[in-house]
């Protein structure tokens, strides 16, 4: 592996576990500035001081949050975007390149590709564009797959997701996210397909915390990475001690029921 790619995945995943805690902030272009990512440089505090690895954003973002003190954590600069506005949301596209995140100082790049959609080719091609130049600057590409189109009937079916992620592999990506596909024998199907990290999308916020903790600890069984997760993260009371409570989870291996003891009186 390219040595400046070796240094940037560090600091994206725990080089000890070669896990991951990756919290997505990048939902404002899309949806809004939603509750929880308003002040962003509250928003980023609050996961760093719980032990996030790193933290995903559009471009624009990292001048809003840019702390000079405390500890430090991962850049993911996010390339691609769409917003619900938009009478075909599902369509991504490319608003920033490897050289400009690059320049911002990220420690990596990713991008949303939604397979089925009617735009599915031109998503492809920005694709491998993004992976020919992250591989010459030796950037880390993180590939978000989802399967959602006119044929895709359930967007969670393992042999789906299995699908996704192996695109993401086969066109070069370094870390894959999908989504979980509910149980970790499912989701072994999807791990064991893949060469690289495999990190689970956390989707709309869960109501139950424990619920949200399980998942995580199922996909982790299942061959799993960690997570890259957004809402289910800055959207609870204490976005501090969940990310404290799934570092224990993921970086730790600790059991749920001690995990939620760093929970108690947040619910």
């Amino acid at each position: 592996m390219h040595l400046g790619k070796a240094i940037r995945l560090e600091r994206i995943i725990n080089r000890n576990t070669r896990r991951a805690i990756i919290v997505p902030m990048d939902h404002g272009t899309t949806v809004g500035p939603l509750p929880g990512i308003v002040n962003m440089r509250a928003a980023v505090q609050a996961v760093v001081e719980g032990g996030a690895n790193a933290v995903l954003m559009h471009k624009g973002v990292p001048r809003c949050c840019h702390r000079t003190q405390g500890q430090d954590v991962g850049l993911i600069v996010h390339l691609s975007a769409s917003t619900s506005l938009s009478p075909l949301p599902n369509a991504k596209i490319l608003v920033c390149s490897v050289e400009e995140a690059i320049r911002l100082g990220a420690d990596a790049v990713s991008l949303h590709v939604n397979l089925g959609d009617e735009s599915e080719a031109r998503m492809l091609e920005d694709f491998g564009r993004v992976t020919e130049s992250a591989q010459s600057w030796g950037m880390p590409v993180l590939a978000m797959i989802y399967a959602r189109g006119p044929k895709v009937a359930n967007e969670y079916d393992p042999a789906t997701v299995a699908h996704c992620a192996r695109v993401g592999v086969e066109l070069g990506a370094d870390v894959v996210k999908v989504p979980y596909t509910g149980d970790p024998d499912s989701f072994c199907r999807v791990t064991e397909a893949c060469c690289v990290p495999v990190v689970i999308a956390g989707g709309p916020k869960l109501d139950s915390t424990r619920d949200f903790l399980l998942m995580v600890r199922d996909s982790l069984r299942a061959g799993g990475a960690g997570l890259s997760v957004g809402r289910n993260i800055f959207q609870h009371k204490r976005p501090d001690l969940l990310t404290r409570a799934l570092s224990r989870v993921v970086h730790e291996n600790a059991d749920v029921d001690e995990a939620m003891e760093l929970l108690k009186g947040t619910e």
